[in-house]
């Protein structure tokens, strides 16, 4: 996720609370999707079409923060 970012994002984990419970829930979601998907876990066509739906949301707060703190960093 985020190529362009992937040092960016490395640092944050290790220093930024918000960022990395955004990150984190992002992923949790992620493997609970692909787990409902295989069934290995319950869930019915639209429970996962809504968790996608969450995972895009939480993608979309994540690249926004990360252009904002590149951006912040560049005019430093």
């Amino acid at each position: 996720m985020f190529p362009e970012y992937r040092d960016l994002i490395t640092k944050l984990k290790h220093v930024d609370m918000h960022f990395t419970h955004l990150f984190d829930k992002h992923n949790d979601l992620d493997q609970k999707i692909k787990n409902m998907e295989a069934h290995i876990e319950h869930g019915t066509h639209e429970e996962i079409e809504n968790l996608k739906k969450e995972k895009l949301h939480l993608k979309d707060q994540l690249y926004v923060y990360l252009k904002g703190v590149a951006a912040k960093q560049a005019g430093a």
